[in-house]
């Protein structure tokens, strides 16, 4: 499984999410701590905003403690809001198109999970995108044809409606291969993510409380290695943070709307 981290606030350099803390997103790379794998070496990514409302992105297929110039950019490079990830791969070769963050317009989106029947389902979710989609996906991942299917379903208007219905295409998993999505995306305003399983738990992901700086951070495991510190996101659970706070719905409620 995957690793994943991510920051809104006052802006700071990516460094001090991605490099410097005790449990930073660079330390789960190779020592993973609530994963089924300590090591996640198949590609790494970062997209970030700044004045411009479309995110930088940089990833590529090295394994995140082998680039210096991952550690360099997160020295250089300050952002008011990021989103960091380290790849253990489940689906899809290692190549950078298949490294996340994927990016489309001023969206960009990682994922941590499975869906084990996507082979059966690729081609018709390929079919159900629009062209202007269709012809944006660039990889063979599960995670990217998600995050293509929630933009085709309205992300831009109504996440939690779109994420209803991306779920609902997606449809159910054979027995005994459960759908485990934790996903966290953002539009350069807020932070998105859910936490989604068909049977059990999906893979962790916890929200800081106010960083000494103001800001607040989203990870797969809490980046200074106390879960205490954190909240942790509930499986069934869509969220949305900002500087402000957090706001959690479970998804029984997004089903019964």
């Amino acid at each position: 499984m995957c690793r994943i981290a991510a920051y809104t606030g006052p802006e700071i350099p990516l460094e001090n999410i991605i490099v410097r803390p005790a449990h930073s997103l660079l330390e789960q790379s190779q020592h993973a701590s609530e994963a089924k794998l300590a090591v996640n070496g198949d590609g790494f990514g970062i997209s970030w905003y700044g004045a411009d409302e479309t995110p930088g992105l940089y990833c590529d297929v090295l394994p995140a403690w082998a680039d210096d110039n991952l550690t360099n950019l997160c020295r250089m490079v300050r952002s008011h809001l990021f989103i960091a990830h380290v790849r253990a791969s489940t689906m899809g070769e290692t190549s950078r198109a298949n490294c996340h963050p994927f990016k489309f317009g001023k969206w960009s989106f990682c994922h941590n999970g499975q869906i084990p029947h996507f082979k059966a389902i690729r081609r018709r979710m390929l079919a159900a995108l629009p062209d202007e989609l269709f012809e944006a996906m660039q990889g063979t991942t599960d995670s990217e044809m998600i995050f293509l299917t929630l933009l085709a379903n309205g992300l831009e208007n109504e996440p939690i409606t779109a994420m209803r219905a991306t779920l609902d295409q997606i449809g159910p998993a054979g027995v005994g291969a459960p759908i485990k999505l934790t996903c966290v995306f953002s539009d350069g305003q807020a932070l998105y993510a859910f936490r989604y399983a068909s049977i059990g738990q999906a893979p962790s992901l916890y929200a800081s409380g106010t960083l000494d700086n103001g800001g607040r951070s989203l990870a797969s495991e809490p980046l200074c290695g106390v879960a205490a510190r954190w909240t942790e996101i509930p499986t069934d659970t869509i969220c949305a943070l900002t500087a402000d706070g957090l706001t959690m719905t479970p998804f029984k409620e997004v089903i019964a709307a």
